[in-house]
């Protein structure tokens, strides 16, 4: 008979504050369940409150200088210590994906070089179609995917569309 091991709840609570993962991710991470993981953190009064501090965290880590704040309270070490360690895990995952693109990027440049060069007649037309099809659809994929992993798309505003046209308009009444 084989006993489950104990579950470490000071890492839960840990991934459970970063806010990187679901639920549902922290739960089959660490072997509980989603409904255990929610009692506990209502009972304890665990806040998602580190996400936007772990994505910046995050983001400071994949820029070549990244800023670093001296903490002197205990609570901000130990948010401190969590945000370190989950933008270290974003940023490493999202690093292994701009790898992951790099390789991808050089199949469809190579799909991009055969059709480039292939010649389309009556016989071929219909593979070639196919093909071409296929290209395009795999540079698109690529594009987004190096945007995602490289930020380029992020918002640097959070407010709305309609509140930055106030905000313009009301900047250009005065």
């Amino acid at each position: 008979m084989s006993s489950k091991p104990p579950i470490d709840w000071e890492s839960i609570e840990r991934d459970y504050r970063a806010g990187l993962l679901s639920l549902r991710g922290i739960a089959d991470k660490h072997g509980s369940n989603e409904g255990t993981i929610r009692s506990r953190a209502k009972k304890h009064g665990w806040l998602r409150d580190l996400t936007e501090q772990v994505r910046s965290a995050t983001q400071g880590k994949l820029s070549r200088n990244p800023s670093r704040d001296n903490v002197t309270q205990r609570d901000a070490r130990e948010d401190a210590d969590i945000i370190e360690e989950a933008s270290t895990r974003a940023a490493s995952v999202i690093l292994a994906h701009r790898v992951d693109l790099a390789q991808w990027r050089s199949i469809a440049n190579k799909l991009c070089a055969v059709l480039s060069d292939m010649e389309v007649t009556k016989d071929n037309q219909t593979e070639f179609a196919r093909s071409l099809n296929a290209g395009v659809d795999a540079q698109l994929k690529v594009i987004k995917g190096e945007r995602q992993a490289y930020s380029l798309d992020d918002q640097q505003h959070e407010d709305t569309y309609e509140d930055r046209l106030k905000r313009l308009m009301g900047d250009q009444e005065r």
